[in-house]
């Protein structure tokens, strides 16, 4: 291990980084189903693909991340992103219109366009094309992206990452519906025979997240990890004793045999070229314009944040092996769209694991052999309360807000770019476009004040295909 991921010069140890594998894999284990019930959720005949895209979340999830260990050897977790994925399943639904075929066959049509955006990226890994774009970005914007992201994660862990359907399939969100309310009368109210579960899931965050402060406080290895169990255990409790429910009851009922068959019957290098070329090549274009845009952004946000947080970076802002990450981004997103999945790409959740200590690649091949456990062990992965997963990731959001304090907000090239990532990334919940917000900010200022020779070509570049991005393209 110490020849392979080098942890004593890392300052890490064998124990730490499993427990940071462990951590990061607790934060983004809900995307192992929620994926597939996203990819699968549109268009008539879409639930046959499910075993089929579970599958693939695991097996691609899990490829990258062995990747990530040793190409790169950092501590970052990769996995069908969110936001893409929704996107991916409302171009497949437009896909049926386009070429008059199923779900199904529109499904594999859509997969040879991410298929395309994973060997463009791999051709630029290779290039070091990706690693310029991440070096144009200025060092400003680059200060911003960290607190932004945390802010983001704080969004998700208070806003949407925990939420009650009642009997009438209303949901419920915590900063809204119970804090919104303002008193108790008006949450019950609102949210009728749901609103004990929602007093539950509240409760359960807070006691996760102040397990996890206190403990770190203290210093105390796995506090993220130690917090999430705590947390899980007083909501197990909590549906026993007030909601007179069994939360393990899923268990008795799980199916714990891999569905292999219905993955090679349905998504498994099944690619419909004839559906695929039917689509129109201007369409198909600016289809992989736009995930390659999104997904290289969201990445480079991701990688630059969290690195920056974990103290990974060079003075000026630079991330050692840089190439190697983006490069095993690109080999998951390939790997996605050949087992049957959307894009791949680095986990913000990751910011968790290396919160716990995670600093090699020896975190990221912990989460990857989770993920492959999965196949047989899933149901366990679903029981792990999503009140648990907000309690770490509002703990990590808060501690990268202190990126802040290296901003110069006294320079309005700084403050401004900065100010507005991070307002619009938890709106938007896409890193990629608060990045193309701030870089266009950045260029608009400095071309306004007479600076303009200090913004580098490729940041105008790129500043500008945010613009085509932004106003022109769906």
């Amino acid at each position: 291990m110490e020849k392979i991921f080098k942890l004593k010069e890392n300052g890490t140890t064998v124990r730490t980084e499993i427990v940071a594998g462990l951590t990061t894999f607790m934060t983004m284990a809900y995307i192992i189903a929620l994926n597939p019930n996203i990819l699968t959720g549109y268009g008539a005949g879409g639930q046959e693909l499910w075993n089929g895209v579970f599958l693939a979340t695991c097996i691609a999830s899990a490829i990258a991340m062995f990747a990530m260990a040793f190409l790169a050897n950092k501590p970052f977790c990769l996995a069908p992103g969110m936001g893409l994925n929704a996107f991916f399943a409302v171009v497949v639904s437009s896909i049926m219109g386009i070429i008059n075929q199923d779900y199904v066959a529109s499904f594999q049509a859509a997969l040879i366009i991410i298929l395309i955006e994973g060997i463009v990226f791999i051709v630029l890994s290779v290039l070091s094309v990706r690693e310029k774009i991440v070096e144009a970005i200025p060092l400003g914007v680059r200060l911003g992206i960290a607190p932004a992201i945390g802010l983001m994660l704080m969004n998700i862990g208070f806003g949407s990452n925990i939420y009650i359907a009642d009997e009438n399939f209303n949901q419920f969100f915590v900063m809204k519906d119970f804090f919104g309310a303002l008193t108790a009368t008006a949450a019950r109210d609102t949210m009728g025979s749901a609103y004990p579960t929602m007093v539950l899931s509240v409760v359960t965050l807070f006691v996760g997240l102040f397990v996890i402060v206190l403990l770190a406080k203290k210093g105390v290895k796995g506090a993220v990890l130690i917090g999430m169990l705590a947390a899980s255990v007083i909501y197990w409790a909590g549906s026993f004793a007030f909601l007179k429910t069994n939360p393990f009851a899923s268990l008795s009922t799980a199916n714990w045999l891999p569905p292999f068959a219905d993955m090679a019957g349905t998504t498994l290098f099944k690619f419909n070229f004839q559906g695929f070329l039917d689509i129109g090549v201007f369409t198909i274009i600016t289809l992989v314009i736009t995930f390659c845009m999104i997904d290289m952004f969201d990445t480079i946000g991701t990688l630059v944040g969290t690195a920056s947080r974990a103290g990974m970076v060079d003075k000026q802002g630079n991330m050692p092996n840089m190439k190697e990450a983006l490069l095993a981004d690109a080999i998951g997103t390939v790997c996605g769209a050949c087992t049957g999945t959307s894009t791949v790409t680095t986990f913000v959740e990751s910011a968790s694991g290396v919160e716990a200590g995670g600093r090699t690649g020896l975190t990221a091949l912990t989460c990857g052999i989770l993920f492959l456990a999965c196949i047989f062990i899933a149901p366990i992965a679903a029981i792990i309360p999503a009140a648990a997963t907000s309690a770490a990731l509002i703990y990590v959001g808060v501690l990268m807000l202190q990126g802040l304090k290296s901003v110069n907000f006294g320079d309005m090239d700084q403050m401004v770019p900065v100010a507005l990532m991070l307002i619009a990334m938890p709106i938007s919940s896409s890193i990629g476009h608060a990045i193309g917000i701030g870089l266009i900010s950045y260029t608009v200022i400095k071309v306004f004040s007479g600076k303009a020779k200090d913004v580098s070509v490729l940041t105008y570049v790129i500043s500008a295909l945010f613009l085509i991005k932004f106003f022109l393209i769906v």
